[in-house]
């Protein structure tokens, strides 16, 4: 009987709150000896293009770039620790683009965004998102106190 690979798919968007997530998942990919499956999601805002007759000056192609650099850095930083990882880079909403890349995942590792006080123990619209449909288990990684 062959044993299947885990995977332990990772939002990654280079913010503080990822990085700890990013940290957690490479600890917890080391100890299962998993593979992690890093997923840089991007889209560009509706208020680019808020202004009537604006021109954005940022591009389509800026922000695949910096979503592909930032799943780069994850990746080496993955392989830095001893891990196995991939990077993932996909356009569309970030909860849609994870959930989906973590339907047959064994894990999905996101980030929480924290405000501090008593609105830093809401969920960010990410994290909330992927707990309401996704279809492995799901670890909301908070910063530490």
């Amino acid at each position: 009987m062959t044993s299947r690979e885990e995977t332990i798919v990772v939002g990654v968007d280079g913010s503080e709150h990822g990085n700890h997530a990013l940290d957690w998942a490479i600890k917890e990919a080391s100890l299962r000896r998993a593979r992690l499956r890093l997923v840089a999601a991007w889209h560009i805002p509706v208020t680019v293009y808020s202004g009537p007759g604006y021109v954005p000056t940022v591009s389509r192609e800026s922000f695949e770039e910096l979503a592909k650099e930032t799943g780069d850095a994850a990746v080496k930083r993955a392989g830095d620790a001893g891990v196995k990882a991939e990077s993932v880079v996909r356009e569309g909403q970030a909860a849609e683009v994870l959930v989906d890349e973590a339907s047959s995942a064994d894990m999905l590792v996101v980030g929480s965004r924290g405000h501090g006080g008593f609105v830093g123990l809401l969920l960010g619209s990410v994290s909330a998102q992927c707990a309401h449909h996704a279809l492995c288990p799901l670890v909301i990684v908070r910063p530490a106190a």
